[in-house]
């Protein structure tokens, strides 16, 4: 089936380009055309909006009442509808420390799930247990450990888990980075006390990711650089950005932006299951986390995920760090991509590439999506 997107303004993310239209054959990206164009089955007009690639969240756990440690088809469900009317196309769905059973449960529904007319898993992104207990902020102090082999290694067979946040600093972290690298696994340092020279030993050993960059991490000092000195210092190392206004300052988001590079940033969500409702009461990793104006806190004040939506994120980091459009999308589409290794295939409008396109205003707000060539959401349809 050939579909074909006119009218609109195509941002590739690194072009933007007036008078194309895109060329989509079945589920993959045809051509972008600037003249003739071919017959086709169906004709989205796109006229006053942008034309984006997908989004793409490396970090979140969950919306509307689920998450991902509910680990059941319901509950993935009910979160890929949910991101894909917010422009992501594409996700790792994100865990939190807690038992051996809950955390295979989780992997094995995830290895199982696939919503038609829903954002697509890219896989499990394992964020814990091996953290430190010092900057574990929301994540449950009961169920911290060690790296253990003998459980790390049948997560990284599974073929499911393609991201693990770990602390460095823990025992045992260096023969872990080693295993998950081999089998093409990506470390993240996050939730760790690690020194500046900890996390340079730990990016040659194999970590390339930083979570939530500046959240629970240790931070920048002019004699002790810190976690966040070795991220910020470090092009090798993509780092974790949550654009809420409330993880980070935006004159920090400014600051991390000047840092690194957009195309060294991942913009991220880390949503939790309260994201697309009311203020309230909502479990997290099995405490009550409460969310008072959309901002999730612990009973001890620690925040704990955010009720962040993607496109929201491009919005803020393009005012806070005084960005182009196309800069901000970069963050959110093709540098996620190629952090996990899917450059060329996600987030970009090329030929080649899987056809997850998303249609928004100027104030990024989302029209319409398709995954993998199917109109997954049309917000004028009933």
């Amino acid at each position: 089936m050939r579909t074909i997107i006119r009218g609109g303004r195509l941002l590739t993310p690194d072009e933007t380009l007036d008078g194309h239209a895109l060329v989509i054959q079945d589920r993959h990206i045809e051509r972008l055309a600037g003249d003739v164009l071919p017959a086709a089955d169906r004709v989205i007009d796109a006229s006053g909006l942008r034309v984006i690639p997908g989004l793409i969240d490396l970090h979140v756990h969950g919306a509307l009442g689920s998450d991902v440690m509910d680990a059941t088809p319901q509950a993935l469900t009910a979160m890929e509808k949910f991101l894909v009317r917010h422009g992501v196309t594409a996700y790792l769905a994100t865990t939190i420390t807690s038992s051996p059973a809950a955390l295979a449960a989780a992997i094995t529904a995830v290895a199982g799930a696939r919503t038609p007319g829903g954002a697509e898993p890219l896989g499990v992104h394992l964020e814990g247990p091996y953290v430190a207990a010092g900057q574990r902020g929301a994540q449950p102090l009961a169920w911290l450990r060690a790296p253990d082999p003998l459980e790390y290694e049948a997560w990284f067979e599974s073929g499911v888990v393609r991201l693990i946040t770990l602390a460095p600093e823990l025992p045992g972290a260096a023969e872990l980075i080693a295993s998950a690298t081999r089998r093409g696994v990506h470390v993240s340092a996050g939730h760790t006390d690690a020194t500046y020279e900890q996390v340079r030993q730990a990016v040659e050993w194999g970590v390339r990711h930083s979570t939530h960059t500046f959240n629970r991490m240790s931070g920048l000092h002019h004699r002790q650089p810190g976690a966040v000195g070795a991220v910020l210092t470090d092009d090798r190392i993509y780092a974790e950005l949550i654009a809420d206004g409330v993880h980070l300052h935006p004159a920090i988001v400014s600051l991390l932006v000047r840092a690194k590079g957009v195309d060294h940033i991942t913009l991220v969500t880390d949503a939790m299951r309260a994201t697309g409702l009311e203020d309230g009461g909502y479990d997290l990793g099995g405490q009550t986390i409460d969310v008072r104006n959309g901002v999730a806190r612990t009973h001890t004040g620690n925040l704990a995920g955010s009720t962040l939506t993607l496109n929201v994120a491009v919005r803020n980091v393009q005012r806070f760090a005084h960005l182009t459009s196309n800069q901000a999308l970069a963050m959110a589409t093709r540098v996620p991509a190629e952090a996990l290794d899917l450059a060329g295939r996600k987030g970009v409008l090329r030929p080649g590439a899987d056809a997850d396109v998303v249609l928004v205003d100027d104030d990024w707000n989302v029209h319409a999506a398709l995954v993998g060539g199917v109109l997954a959401f049309d917000k004028d349809s009933p």
